[in-house]
């Protein structure tokens, strides 16, 4: 099983699970789910996302996703970063971890991961 993870506030996670469906802000936005691989998650939320207490780690099977996947950079540089074209449905995400950040606001791996 192939894993991409997206960041999300915890809030609409849950909204999400009530409707079998997650869609945020940005597909309606940008046309897509932002995620990341495991080598550019860290990185990612540290640069986005540091000290904010409110978030999880949605663990996706890239299998199971029913939109269309993109490796591409739209912001410029090298790394390719997954692009999910459609909302996700909660069935493709197979883990949810609690991802609070350290007591100097970055974030580490959850155990496990």
């Amino acid at each position: 099983m192939t894993l991409i993870y997206h960041i999300a506030p915890r809030a609409d996670w849950e909204v999400a699970l009530a409707k079998g469906w997650y869609a945020p802000d940005s597909l309606r936005s940008e046309g897509y789910i932002h995620c990341s691989t495991a080598t550019q998650l860290l990185a990612t939320a540290n640069r986005l996302f540091k000290g904010r207490p409110d978030l999880v780690l949605l663990c996706v099977d890239i299998d199971s996703v029913e939109g269309e996947i993109r490796y591409e950079n739209l912001e410029g540089g090298t790394s390719l970063f997954p692009h999910v074209y459609g909302p996700l449905t909660t069935s493709a995400v197979c883990a949810v971890h609690d991802f609070p950040p350290e007591a100097d606001g970055r974030f580490q791996l959850p155990a496990g991961l």
